[in-house]
């Protein structure tokens, strides 16, 4: 049984009263942690453009105090998912009471976007890249012909001569030295398009290292299916579960809980609006 819920029952109305306060105060917490400040980013063409981020460290911060409050409750620390420009941050933690298991799920859902640093080196390396790419395509055309001249004399000095497809391939499969040979002088005679290559692949990975990732939220309670659905915003509720046979079970005869086992939920319930004041 989620929580809260419209259910009349008294008890069943009084824990959801309790969980509807208690998303309130996460709500206010969630508002005040992903608070957006400004930044100066700039995009891939070398624009500078304005944009907006929090910090999800904080985030998850808030979550390991959260478990480290309820030490009672049993959890599995702070988890985080991710998926392309889609993240999650949440905690799952539970307690049983009698017969009953009562858990509780809170949760962050944001994106990420990429945008690389003020930092004119990133335009420097833009246009390295650009010099690099142009180089590499003008040798490239030359590529083709030349290995194919470099093959052809290397067979021509090894015995073979006017080869077919199919022969070509039966004598490079089977002299291995004849094919060491060839890709070695291929190698040699390329060692100014393996540099640039290298050179631009170099850049590549210094161009990644200069970006950054900006984060966008916005704090609104969400239920799950919003959340399976890639919207922003958080995520608080409960469930209340009977357990019979190690078996956990969602229905529950509401007529069938102690008093005092309604009591001790409530309680544990009054014990997170406590954690989420202070």
């Amino acid at each position: 049984m989620q929580i809260p819920t419209s259910n009349p029952d008294p008890f069943i109305k009084s824990m959801s009263d309790k969980a509807e306060t208690i998303r309130t105060l996460f709500l206010g917490h969630i508002a005040n942690l992903t608070k957006k400040v400004p930044l100066k980013v700039m995009l891939g063409d070398g624009t500078v453009t304005d944009q907006e981020s929090f910090d999800p460290l904080q985030v998850r911060q808030f979550f390991d105090d959260m478990l480290k409050k309820t030490p009672k409750w049993n959890n599995q620390g702070v988890s985080a998912t991710t998926d392309k420009d889609l993240r999650r941050s949440f905690i799952k933690f539970e307690i049983q009471e009698g017969n009953y298991i009562l858990s509780c799920h809170m949760s962050l859902q944001y994106h990420a976007l990429l945008f690389y640093k003020l930092d004119h080196r990133v335009i420097e390396i833009q246009k390295e890249l650009s010099d690099i790419s142009d180089m590499i395509s003008k040798l490239q055309v030359q590529v083709g012909p030349e290995n194919d001249k470099i093959i052809k004399e290397k067979l021509e000095n090894s015995g073979y001569q006017s080869l077919d497809d199919q022969k070509l391939f039966e004598v490079l499969f089977n002299r291995e030295d004849i094919t060491k040979d060839i890709v070695k002088s291929i190698e040699v005679s390329h060692a100014e398009h393996t540099k640039l290559v290298a050179n631009r692949d170099r850049l590549f990975g210094e161009l990644d290292n200069m970006l950054i990732e900006v984060y966008h939220t916005v704090p609104v309670m969400i239920d799950e299916i919003r959340l399976i659905a890639a919207e922003e915003g958080c995520l608080c509720n409960f469930n209340l579960e009977y357990l019979k046979n190690n078996i956990r079970q969602g229905n529950i005869n509401l007529s069938r809980i102690a008093d005092q086992t309604k009591t001790n939920l409530l309680e544990l319930l009054d014990s997170i609006i406590e954690v989420l004041k202070n």
